[in-house]
């Protein structure tokens, strides 16, 4: 939702907001384009506290993810489904689910892959076994990811 490395000035990216902005709210305008950034939508299925108890309590736990994508997912997105053993059960129902409603699924997993590795479109497995050490090498991965994408999206 907001630049990584890169810069993302909206009047870079799109001149139609900043002439909306101009004529809508021309006090505002210059601040919204000094301030704003051009983003990529991007939702976090571990930051829907509410949904997540609620699903919880009314139906199967381990599904809570997957309703979630169930819900907001859309052909063409992507799912980085992340399990350091890559066989947590709920990021695998949630790239089930991914998969039926043609998300791409990216798996950050550890040095076996589990079950993930059959499922996600691209694996990348982590080579290591103890999970403190692959969550350290997730992260430079996570960040690559994110340098990739927008590079992609932003780049010159």
């Amino acid at each position: 939702m907001k630049g990584f490395i890169l810069s993302r000035r909206i009047e870079d990216f799109d001149a139609d907001f900043v002439t909306r902005a101009e004529k809508i709210f021309p006090n505002d305008a210059d601040y919204f384009k000094a301030n704003l950034q051009c983003a990529l939508p991007a939702i976090s299925l571990v930051g829907e506290t509410a949904l997540t108890t609620a699903f919880a309590n009314d139906q199967a736990a381990n599904l809570s993810f997957a309703q979630q994508l169930f819900g907001i997912g859309r052909r063409g997105d992507i799912l980085l489904a992340i399990s350091t053993s890559g066989n947590s059960a709920n990021v695998i129902y949630a790239a089930e689910v991914a998969k039926i409603i043609g998300v791409k699924v990216i798996a950050l997993t550890g040095k076996s892959g589990g079950k993930l590795k059959n499922i996600a479109d691209i694996t990348i497995c982590a080579p290591a076994s103890e999970t403190y050490k692959i969550q350290e090498f997730h992260l430079p991965i996570y960040h690559a990811i994110c340098i990739a994408a927008e590079n992609e999206f932003f780049g010159e």
